[in-house]
């Protein structure tokens, strides 16, 4: 790769890149470097973490009593308040982040990442051409040519927070199974479509055989997987769903009654009155009354 065509790129990175929070991490990125040419440099020490990866060249990195060679495809860390250095006798051709994450915004889960980061052995990592976290610095770089584009400051953002993840991954191997186990909604992939396929097609008669037609398994094995995962029949589900979008219907627009009977397809405006009544405690008019007068009510100080 010829990082001189991508020396401006660092420009845009320190210029819209400083800072990222996801997922309860926030960083502060201190900045972005491009180096096509990188000789030696005094030992010293950061408060914050520097990762760097040899594009090309060779040489030779001093992580305290430690020396290291360097070559093309090796990713090496700094650790904050350890004593380094780098030295090039025909310079080396380097990419490079400086970062640290802002304990006081960030989660306990997110301090532990980074204290196991800190105490990490293995400073010095070869890689592979198609390693995550060179892929996504090499994609990094070319968006910063892309500056044209749209949604170019949010694909920088994107880009560089999914690069630090992968970078801290190289040197803190954190795997899922570490993680707090989080309680996540179990659904297989059929009942996620067949569910997308109802909520979009309400207003048609949605019967069973014919919805389990369309992903190619039987009626009875379909209303199986909404019994065994969501604990609800098949009819059980599509009324509620009907129900639901009838009463964000009913809030939100003008339509008549009969109008929302046929948008969420009951068959006649009395069933649907029936049906509604029976779930939501009165009947659609009523409800609509009811809900437009709790929203114009004002309280008066005397």
């Amino acid at each position: 790769m010829d990082l001189s065509k991508f020396i401006s790129g660092k420009i845009y990175l320190n210029q819209y890149v400083h800072r990222l929070e996801r997922n309860g991490s926030s960083f502060h990125l201190h900045y972005w470097g491009v180096m096509p040419k990188h000789y030696d440099i005094v030992p010293h020490k950061h408060s914050f973490f520097e990762i760097c990866f040899v594009v090309d060249g060779e040489g030779y990195y001093i992580d305290g009593d430690c020396t290291y060679s360097l070559q093309k495809n090796m990713m090496f860390l700094s650790r904050p308040d350890v004593l380094h250095q780098i030295k090039s006798k025909d310079g080396l051709a380097l990419l490079y982040v400086a970062f640290e994450l802002i304990e006081s915004e960030s989660s306990e889960e997110w301090i532990e990442i980074i204290r196991e980061a800190r105490k990490c052995s293995k400073v010095v990592v070869p890689v592979s051409d198609d390693t995550v976290a060179t892929l996504l610095w090499k994609s990094l770089l070319i968006q910063t040519t892309k500056s044209e584009q749209v949604f170019y400051e949010e694909m920088l953002t994107n880009l560089a927070y999914s690069l630090i993840l992968s970078l801290l991954q190289i040197f803190v191997p954190y795997s899922h199974s570490d993680r707090p186990k989080k309680s996540v909604e179990m659904i297989s992939p059929l009942l996620r479509q067949a569910k997308l396929y109802i909520n979009d097609n309400l207003e048609s008669p949605l019967k069973l055989p014919d919805v389990a037609r369309q992903f190619h398994i039987s009626g009875r094995h379909l209303s199986r997987i909404f019994v065994a995962e969501l604990g609800v029949s098949y009819s059980e589900y599509v009324q509620n769903e009907r129900i639901q979008r009838a009463v964000a219907l009913l809030k939100t627009t003008d339509l008549s009654i009969r109008d929302i009977s046929i948008k969420t397809g009951f068959k006649t405006v009395h069933y649907f009155t029936r049906v509604f009544h029976s779930v939501m405690g009165s009947p659609p008019r009523v409800f609509r009354l009811l809900y437009i007068d709790s929203k114009t009510t004002s309280y008066t100080e005397y």
